[in-house]
């Protein structure tokens, strides 16, 4: 029997040598491809080489300020480790460094500890660089990128908990770890595909997106979703979702729990969703525009039909509060007042600081993203997906490279980090012309810069009333960059500002324990740091808060609960099928 085994275990350690090498040979030539050219990365190495090149006389033109900072990291490394053997002053807190052994261990904490300098020290070394430099803030970047990548928490025989598991079992977990490794590799043919979650824990329709309701319509962009009362009596005025089309829309729909979209029908609201189509080659053509008249303004067609209507609410995260602020400059060009409040979320209308994202996009790098889907018809998910998991490289890179690869396990059931690797693909036309006129142009904030279907827009005209939600650690939508909608728009605005980042920020339902509470206040000076320090931080979400403001403005009597299928317009917009819908399903 033990032979057996012993036979079984050669033979599956073969195969997934084996299989290693194949995938090893096609990283290899993927990795030639990018450094190449020949195939497309959202990484331009001749850019970041550029930037370094740039930099480094900027740096050295100052060699007494280069030898103080030199000379101070060098006083910090000998601190720490002085510390680390002989002092039991408080450590640095580290998420990175969660276990207890990086402080009791006196080798472990000086590591900890002078790696931590050593970062310090660099970040102050490169705040000599320009501000506002494209080169400057590469330059910073992918220093930061490298220096993440050295932590010892990143190494097998010196990360503790790793450690730890390579003796209990033996060796199986650097196996385990192995093996993991080759899986992400034959998944991403070749790219690194770092596995984040597991892609079986849950069942769109089923766990999450199972809030119920009928697709009632569809074009070759969107199906309309409305969803099932869960009161006997609805607001007056439907509530229209937009969500961005980078991810898909459940993230308005998770679990019960934490669904945003059954919080609203719990509050009474009737609830219409915009679920957008994952676009391939077919929709090359669709445009910035295409997306308002088949988005939103459909949407508002539709559902004034079915419900007689003639106002309604909407909501936009994201590139979908994008889209949904330019739709309310066109509808106030056009003078059509349907719209009586907007909510946007995470939402930028100055691209002028867009922080680290400016790594990836500028007019060179556009040159080189047009070559490429020009020929494809859109951009693939993956690009997008490494792009923002650098932008966290502790949370998202290294985080898992520990869990997965170092100590062999796999990621566990996470109802957020699914939907965050269920991206979708970007129609070449709508992406294009969004990065050259409303991300590098910054054309949102130009009275009559953008054209959409003949209409100059005018973001200035908007006089609906909005709740603008920012979240003070979003690396996407700088939270600084969002708040100048309290100027720009015309309108009353409501600016509420969020704990955490991008998504778990928005995502802080009242029926968990909320673990993050918000800021508010009732002016609204220039300049955000004025605005911050004149807030109020609250406990708690902030979605009671949404919920009262959307009261607040509304002084209409409710109105029986509207049915999907039933009522006014049930012939002609029988329903198509179940919620979720089969756009959200396509891969």
């Amino acid at each position: 029997m033990e032979l057996q085994t012993l036979q079984n275990q050669t033979q599956d350690w073969a195969a997934l040598l084996s299989r290693a090498q194949n995938a090893m040979v096609k990283a290899g030539q993927m990795a030639a491809d990018k450094a190449s050219g020949d195939e497309y990365s959202i990484v331009d190495f001749s850019s970041v080489i550029e930037a370094y090149m740039t930099a480094l006389p900027e740096l050295m033109s100052d060699p007494m300020r280069a030898m103080t900072c030199a000379q101070t990291y060098w006083m910090n490394w000998a601190e720490a480790w002085q510390t680390a053997l002989t002092s039991d002053a408080p450590s640095t807190k580290d998420k990175r460094f969660r276990d207890a052994r990086w402080d009791e261990e006196p080798m472990l904490r000086g590591l900890k500890e002078s790696h931590i300098a050593l970062e310090k020290a660099t970040s102050e070394f490169l705040s000599g660089l320009p501000e506002n430099s494209k080169e400057s803030l590469r330059v910073k970047f992918y220093t930061r990128q490298m220096l993440s990548a050295l932590s010892p928490a990143n190494h097998l025989m010196i990360n503790p908990q790793a450690r730890e598991k390579l003796i209990e079992t033996e060796g199986q977990s650097i196996v385990d770890g192995f093996r993991n490794l080759v899986e992400d590799l034959e998944r991403g043919e070749g790219r690194l595909d770092i596995a984040t979650n597991d892609p079986e824990a849950f069942e769109v329709g089923t766990d999450l997106a199972a809030t119920p309701g009928k697709v009632i319509y569809e074009n070759e962009l969107m199906q309309l979703i409305h969803y099932a009362p869960l009161t006997e009596t609805q607001k007056k005025r439907p509530l229209i979702f937009v969500p961005p089309w980078i991810n898909k829309f459940y993230i308005f729909d998770m679990r019960p729990r934490n669904s945003l979209v059954r919080y609203m029908l719990e509050q009474g609201h009737s609830v219409f969703l915009v679920s957008w189509v994952n676009p391939t080659e077919e929709h090359a053509q669709m445009s910035f525009e295409d997306y308002m008249k088949l988005g939103p303004l459909t949407a508002l067609d539709v559902a004034g039909q079915v419900t007689g209507e003639k106002k309604f609410d909407i909501l936009g995260f994201c590139i979908g509060g994008i889209l949904v602020t330019s739709t309310l400059a066109y509808l106030a060009a056009k003078k059509d007042k349907r719209i009586a409040t907007a909510t946007t979320l995470a939402t930028m209308l100055d691209f002028q600081d867009v922080g680290e994202t400016g790594v990836f996009i500028d007019r060179d790098q556009l040159v080189t993203m047009r070559a490429h889907i020009e020929k494809t018809g859109y951009l693939e998910a993956r690009h997008l997906q490494d792009m923002f998991s650098m932008l966290r490289e502790n949370d998202l890179v290294w985080s898992f490279h520990v869990m997965n690869y170092l100590m062999g396990n796999k990621p566990p059931a996470f109802d957020l980090l699914y939907w965050n690797a269920d991206s979708t693909r970007m129609p070449a036309a709508m992406l294009l012309w969004y990065l050259e006129h409303v991300y590098i142009e910054n054309g949102l904030r130009k009275p009559g810069h953008l054209v959409l279907d003949g209409v100059p827009i005018d973001i200035s005209k908007i006089d609906v009333p909005t709740f603008v939600l920012a979240t003070k650690e979003d690396h996407i939508a700088p939270w600084q960059s969002i708040y100048p909608a309290t100027q720009l728009l015309g309108g009353e605005v409501k600016f509420v500002l969020g704990g955490s980042g991008h998504i778990a920020g928005v995502i802080n339902p009242p029926a968990e324990k909320p673990k993050y509470g918000y800021w508010t206040s009732d002016t609204y000076p220039a300049s955000n740091e004025a605005w911050l320090k004149g807030a109020t931080q609250q406990a708690g979400s902030w979605w009671p808060e949404w919920t009262k403001w959307m009261s607040d403005h509304t002084d209409e009597d409710d109105v029986p609960a509207r049915v999907p299928g039933k009522g006014k317009a049930r012939t002609k917009f029988k329903p198509i099928e179940d919620a979720p819908g089969r756009y959200v399903l396509a891969k």
